[in-house]
C-alpha cells in the first residue's frame, strides 16, 4: 500500500516528519507497523491520544458504551459489588475490613468512573466507604479532563504502572475498548512463509514532492511472533491459508496482561472489547485482517491517511488473553458477549421498567433517546457483540465455595442466563 502525502487532507505534518525521521534512522530504513502505530497514536506531543482534538463522543471519531448512557456503568457497578462481596466473604477475619480497589485502565473522558462512583455512593455506601478508584491513563490530555471531572472525589487517584506495587491490588482491574488500541504487528504470508509488514518511506524526487509512506515485507522482527501462534494454537502453514493472507499479532496485549497479573493480589480482571477467539480471528476468509481506522465516525482500512488525527484499532484475540493469563496465574471465570453480560446484570429490567413506567413521565423525545441508548448497548450488530472476558487470581477457599454453588464454571452474576 502506498499513500501520497498530497492525498492526505488531515494529517499532522509534524508527526509525519517525525515518523519519516524514525524510518530514516532505522538500520534498514523501515519500522515495524507496531512502531508506526505507536507513534501515530501515542507520540507524547503529536499522537492521536495526546492531541487536544476530541476523539471520543459525538464531536470526536467514535462513541464508546459509557457515552450512550449511565446505565452501562451502573449495571457494571453491580458486578463490582458482587466481586467485593465474594472477596469479603473469603477474607480472613484479621484481613477485614480491607480496601477494595477498582483500577480502570484507559478511562477516556472519565464518564464511566463518574457514573460508577455516583451509583456506588448512592446505592452501595458500604462499598463506597472502602473503595479506592485508581485510573491508569497515559494521555495527559485525557487525564486532565478526568481530573477536572473527578478531582473532587477523595477515593480517586491517578497512577502509572510503576506506582502500583506488585501483588498489591485487591479488587478488579477494568478496561473498556483499551486492548484494541494497543499497537499491533502486521504480517503477510508469502510463499507459505510468515513475513512481517514494515513501513518505509520513498525519498521525494525534488523538494516540492511529498514523501510517500510505503509497505514492505521482510523477515519477522522478533521470534515472539511465531511463539504467539503456538500460544493460540493457530497453524498458518495449513493449506487453507493462501499467499497474500494478512493479519495482526498483538504482542503488546501479552505484555499488558503480564503487568496486570503482577499487580493483582486477589480479585478480578474484567476486559470488554470487540474481538474474537483465535479460530475466528484467523479465519482463512478474513484475508485482510481486522485493522480499522476511525475518523469522524466513519471507518476505513487505510492507516496512512489522517496520521495522528484518526484512531487505529485492531480486533482483540481473546484466546491470546486467556492463554497468556493462564501463564501468569489467572483463571478464566467466563467469556461472553456484552449483550448477554449486561442483560444478566439487569439491563433488561431497566428496559422493561422504562417501557412500563417512564413513557408517560418523560416527553417523547427524551423517552425515545433513552430507549435508543439502552438498546445500543445490546445491539448484536454493534456494542452488544463485544466480548466480555473475566479472569481471577488468588481466590481463597471461601470464595471458591461461592463459585462451587453454581453449576457452570462461570461464577459471577454477569454470566448467569438472564
Amino acid at each position: 500500500m502506498k499513500v501520497k502525502q498530497s492525498d492526505i487532507n488531515d494529517s499532522n505534518p509534524e508527526l509525519c516528519a517525525l515518523i519519516c525521521e524514525r524510518i530514516a534512522a532505522s538500520p534498514q530504513q523501515r519500522i515495524t507497523f507496531a512502531e508506526y502505530m505507536n507513534l501515530a497514536l501515542y507520540h507524547p506531543h503529536h499522537g492521536y491520544y495526546n492531541s487536544d482534538r476530541p476523539s471520543i463522543g459525538k464531536q470526536g471519531d467514535f462513541i464508546t458504551s459509557p457515552h450512550w448512557s449511565a446505565d452501562f456503568a451502573e449495571v457494571l457497578a453491580e458486578q463490582f459489588v458482587e466481586m467485593w462481596q465474594i472477596l469479603v466473604s473469603g477474607a480472613l477475619e484479621e484481613d477485614r475490613p480491607f480496601n477494595f480497589a477498582i483500577v480502570e485502565m484507559g478511562a477516556g473522558r472519565g464518564t464511566f468512573a463518574e457514573n460508577v462512583l455516583q451509583y456506588l455512593q448512592r446505592q452501595h455506601p458500604d462499598l463506597f466507604k472502602t473503595l479506592t478508584y485508581i485510573i491508569v491513563e497515559i494521555s495527559p490530555i485525557l487525564q486532565a479532563e478526568q481530573r477536572q471531572r473527578l478531582g473532587d472525589i477523595k477515593c480517586v487517584k491517578w497512577c502509572n504502572w510503576d506506582e502500583i506495587v506488585n501483588n498489591s491490588i485487591v479488587g478488579c482491574f477494568f478496561s473498556n475498548e483499551l486492548v484494541d488500541a494497543l499497537p499491533v504487528h502486521q504480517f503477510i504470508l508469502e510463499s507459505g512463509q510468515i513475513r512481517e509488514i514494515y513501513v518505509a518511506a520513498e525519498n521525494p524526487k525534488n523538494e516540492r514532492e511529498e514523501i510517500n509512506f510505503i509497505e514492505v515485507s521482510g523477515e519477522v522482527s522478533t521470534p515472539q511472533i511465531a511463539e504467539y501462534f503456538d500460544l493460540v494454537s493457530i497453524d498458518l502453514s495449513a493449506s487453507v491459508y493462501g499467499d497474500g493472507y494478512r493479519s495482526e499479532v498483538n504482542l503488546a496485549a501479552l505484555d499488558w496482561m503480564s503487568t496486570v497479573a503482577q499487580k493483582l493480589q486477589r480479585g478480578y480482571l474484567l476486559t470488554i472489547d470487540y474481538g474474537h477467539p483465535a479460530h475466528r480471528y484467523y479465519n482463512p476468509r478474513r484475508r485482510e485482517g481486522t485493522l480499522q481506522c476511525y475518523y469522524l465516525h466513519r471507518y476505513h482500512n487505510n492507516p496512512y491517511i489522517n496520521v495522528g488525527r484518526q484512531d487505529l484499532t485492531a480486533h482483540v484475540n481473546f484466546t491470546a488473553l486467556e492463554r497468556q493469563g493462564e501463564l501468569c496465574g489467572l483463571d478464566v471465570v467466563g467469556f461472553t458477549q456484552q449483550a448477554l453480560f449486561l442483560m444478566a446484570l439487569g439491563l433488561g429490567d431497566r428496559i422493561a421498567s422504562l417501557s412500563a413506567n417512564d413513557a408517560e413521565a418523560l416527553d417523547l423525545a427524551t423517552f425515545l433517546r433513552r430507549r435508543e441508548a439502552l438498546h445500543q448497548l445490546i445491539d448484536p450488530r454493534g456494542l452488544g457483540s463485544f466480548g466480555v472476558l473475566v479472569q481471577s487470581k488468588g481466590l481463597r477457599d471461601g470464595e471458591k465455595v461461592h463459585e462451587a454453588k453454581l453449576s457452570r464454571r462461570e461464577s459471577l452474576k454477569g454470566f448467569t442466563v438472564p
